[in-house]
């Protein structure tokens, strides 16, 4: 898009403009309560002076006390509209971010830094609350009084409301212009290291534990210790600002007062203005500048808000890889018989200059059956979980489910059709039953407990002082491998779809552990059709077909016995794999560690 940064944030808070509108009308009715409160005291001051009847100052009186209140309770109706405001707009934001970044996820995301997206997230959208209540207010309401006050002097005298016009202007409008160019480079930089310094801290929580075994956590710091200096010297070159043009405000405000002093005096001197009021006009001149005083910080909060939207615009103005049709295809109902998946002549490549990572690919997973894809790292495996998935979408060939083109379904329905146990099962910091319920939200806790029988993790969590309740930790680290697994199979017995996609779900397992994931989850999900990818070789006797996948193209295809007599790729990666697995028993049985890749 083409519009600027801030013509689509106020398109964004189009919805709350009425809101938006009564808490500048307070703000006015603020200012304009401030003002009448110190002409008011000065009519009186200046108007006892003369020894009046003490009846003549009892209207007066009364004004001061309205003007005080009204000043206190328009001041906190005003805070607590705009406040109300800026919170229902934050949330706004934060729902349209999610709402537009979710599409891009993952294919859009591959490239971007965890802590940067955080960053974005959370800071970048705080960093917005100014945008209405410290740099789109404030300058309405100092228009509005700006105008209301230099009428009120130019009723008296045309001079005295050109010379509060532009001391008002000056003050809050050409002095901060001025300094915006030097604040402006501060803002921008103090959110840009700002958000480094959260990837940076991100990746030290994340990476700790390797941070500690490669004696890097001293090297780590001082790189988050140098961004945070850059950050504070930015901080502190604002503040500086800041102080200079709170000085320049004060001056220029001064200045005004002086010069409405002088113009009076001789209205006075010739009996075209009550000598009583010229403390009136010198004293609500004073007191107008309070509308201007939050404009520098506007300006200086407009800068850094800027900033935070045009990173938050040029993610969410990305093309999503996959899109949903516009008339999305019903789901089938019927998954027992036949092909449930058809692949035929798949071809896939990341961008146009990226050989293929899927090359005429073609296979069928008929209902009921299990059919495993394999192949050394980088065949393509993973790649072709992607597009089953719609993460990616195929430029050529065809994906059918159920008889029907992948891509002519929504991709939540797609998703809803597989469960996935892949080699990173993700668990959120709760509870194992809230992890459980990712699967099934109205989960009760008998049905969490047959889930985990069937995943063979009952004892496990039986055993445990909270049971259901105990927390797993962020990423499930207070959770072995093997039990996290097991709690992915759960998950996958839970959603109970009709297609069961496992892409590595024993990596990084030791291989007893391994076998006994691989028996848990075919005795757990017995006749599911299921789609098996995986570069170890083990547990694939059960398997119908076995698809040899190499450099993206299927070089083999067979049962795990004719594979072997084969004496082809899958006898060679078979064969490399028990040697492995033998040296390393044997260094076991010696006494050294078991290493297993």
């Amino acid at each position: 898009m083409n519009r600027s940064p801030l013509i689509r944030l106020l398109a964004l808070a189009a919805p709350f403009a009425g809101w938006m509108a009564l808490a500048a009308l307070l703000g006015v009715l603020t200012i304009g309560s401030s003002v009448a409160l110190m002409a008011t005291a000065a009519w009186i001051i200046a108007r006892a002076a003369l020894h009046p009847p003490i009846g003549a100052l009892s209207v007066a009186v009364v004004g001061v006390r309205f003007f005080g209140i009204a000043r206190g309770v328009l001041r906190y109706l005003e805070r607590l509209v705009s406040h109300q405001t800026t919170f229902r707009l934050l949330a706004r934001l934060r729902v349209w971010f999610y709402s537009r970044l979710e599409p891009l996820a993952p294919a859009r995301l591959a490239g971007e830094h965890s802590g940067d997206l955080l960053t974005r997230l959370v800071a970048d959208i705080d960093t917005l609350e100014n945008i209405y209540l410290r740099a789109i207010a404030p300058p309405v309401v100092a228009l509005l009084s700006t105008a209301a006050m230099s009428g009120f002097l130019a009723a008296y005298d045309w001079r005295l409301g050109v010379a509060l016009a532009v001391g008002l202007l000056t003050a809050g409008f050409a002095i901060p212009l001025t300094l915006r160019g030097l604040s402006a480079r501060a803002g921008r930089e103090s959110v840009m290291i700002r958000g480094e310094l959260t990837a940076r801290a991100v990746d030290t929580v994340q990476g700790l534990a390797d941070l500690l075994a490669f004696n890097a956590v001293e090297r780590h710091l001082a790189a988050l210790h140098r961004l945070q200096h850059s950050l504070s010297q930015q901080q502190r070159r604002m503040a500086a600002l800041s102080a200079l043009q709170t000085a320049l405000t004060s001056l220029v405000a001064g200045l005004t007062a002086l010069t409405i002093l002088i113009l009076a005096a001789p209205l006075v001197h010739a009996d075209h203005l009550d000598g009583v009021l010229l403390a009136v006009l010198v004293l609500a001149t004073l007191a107008s500048f309070e509308a201007v005083q939050p404009l520098p910080a506007a300006f200086q909060h407009l800068s850094r808000s800027l900033t935070a939207a045009r990173r938050l615009f040029a993610l969410t103005d990305a093309t999503p890889a996959v899109r949903d049709p516009a008339t999305p295809l019903p789901l089938p109902h019927n998954l027992s018989t036949g092909d449930v998946l058809r692949v035929e002549h798949l071809r896939f490549r990341y961008t146009p200059t990226d050989p293929p990572a899927l090359d005429d690919v073609s296979f069928s997973v008929p209902a009921g059956s299990v059919v495993a894809l394999v192949g050394p790292s980088g065949a393509g495996k993973s790649t072709l979980v992607a597009l089953l998935l719609r993460f990616w979408d195929y430029q050529e060939g065809t994906i059918r489910l159920a008889g029907n083109d992948l891509r002519a379904f929504a991709q939540d329905d797609v998703r809803r059709m597989m469960s996935v146990v892949s080699q990173q099962t993700y668990l959120f910091a709760g509870t194992i039953l809230d992890n459980l319920r990712l699967a099934r939200p109205a989960l009760t806790e008998s049905e969490a407990l047959t889930a985990l029988t069937a995943a063979e993790l009952h004892g496990f969590v039986a055993a445990l002082p909270d049971g259901l309740h105990t927390w797993v930790g962020e990423g499930g680290l207070r959770l072995s491998g093997g039990e996290r697994q097991r709690l992915a199979i759960a998950r996958a017995v839970l959603k109970d779809a009709p297609l069961l996609l496992l892409d590595e779900p024993t990596a990084n397992l030791d291989p007893p552990t391994e076998r006994a994931i691989l028996r848990t989850l075919f005795n757990a999900l017995p006749g599911r059709t299921t789609l098996l990818i995986t570069h170890r070789l083990v547990g694939l006797e059960r398997a119908q077909t076995i698809l040899v996948l190499q450099r993206g193209r299927i070089v083999e295809r067979g049962t795990h016995a004719d594979l072997l007599a084969a004496r082809g790729l899958y006898w060679r990666l078979w064969t490399a794999q028990q040697t492995e697995l033998a040296l390393a028993q044997a260094r076991f049985r010696g006494g050294q560690p078991l290493s297993v890749s």
